[in-house]
């Protein structure tokens, strides 16, 4: 069976959806991760799809490509959120044709990020999409054990896990760990490398999450025996890299990500995740 791969907003930082499904369908990827929900990031633009031009070029560009909609991010909790203010995305998403929503908590009330979580779930249902929580090692959800937590206590059916390679080689999970984890919560997973040292500040811990991530094979992170453990899904390559963008622009380092995950996997030919 054919590996089936997504090209991950971050990965293409500040490309417009419709430029972004274009490349994905010129490059060979089967999907796209789009980022409609605006971040207020320093230097990050907004690519809502509120905006009814942007929606329409994003909709004729799905529709002249096989590309397909995997999934919309970034449906973060935080004191204070106002889950209703994903309803939008939402909604564009289904439209579109996507399959999942995800997102991250990161507000140290543990009851509190549960609930909106719960909530968010419940809010996605009508759309028929997904929700996956991802944890980050900068978040207050910040390894698999906190995340196992949020998905047991929420007990929402339209909720999922989602594994970033990155996140999880710096969380310092163990690989062992992930046979715990209900096959049904795996849908789709992040795909990257980076170097094997795990940051002890923060700032640098996300500068590399943001900045410089590697090609699949090129860090130190055993991808293999992550992947090893989970069922077959579509691998979302998320792999920014500032520098490789200004060298090669937008195309060719999706390019190069792509052919490195595949020579990855030829390599590791008993994985079969991505099929």
């Amino acid at each position: 069976m054919k590996k089936q791969y997504s090209l991950a907003y971050l990965t293409v930082l500040g490309c417009p959806p419709p430029e972004m499904i274009y490349i994905a369908s010129r490059v060979g990827y089967d999907y796209v991760s789009l980022r409609p929900i605006y971040m207020s990031l320093p230097g990050e633009p907004n690519f809502s799809l509120e905006n009814k031009e942007l929606m329409r070029k994003t909709k004729k560009a799905l529709a002249e490509t096989d590309v397909k909609l995997l999934d919309i991010e970034l449906a973060k909790i935080y004191d204070g959120v106002d889950l209703r203010n994903y309803l939008s995305a939402m909604e564009a998403a289904a439209e579109l044709g996507g399959k999942h929503v995800l997102s991250s908590i990161w507000s140290d009330d543990h009851n509190y990020g549960i609930e909106r979580f719960a909530e968010l779930c419940e809010l996605a249902k009508p759309f028929g999409l997904t929700v996956e929580l991802e944890f980050v090692p900068i978040a207050s959800v910040h390894n698999l054990a906190g995340a196992h937590d949020v998905l047991r206590t929420a007990k929402q059916e339209n909720a999922g896990l989602m594994i970033d390679i990155h996140h999880f080689h710096r969380s310092g999970d163990k690989v062992e760990d992930l046979d715990s984890v209900p096959r049904e919560w795996f849908r789709f997973l992040h795909l990257c490398d980076a170097v094997k040292e795990i940051p002890t500040s923060m700032e640098e811990m996300t500068r590399i999450l943001r900045e410089e991530r590697l090609y699949v094979g090129e860090g130190g992170i055993d991808v293999a025996s992550i992947i090893d453990r989970i069922p077959e899904i579509p691998c979302s390559i998320e792999l920014p890299n500032i520098k490789r963008v200004e060298a090669f622009g937008y195309e060719e380092h999706a390019r190069r990500c792509l052919q490195s995950a595949n020579k990855y996997f030829d390599q590791h030919s008993s994985l079969e995740l991505c099929s």
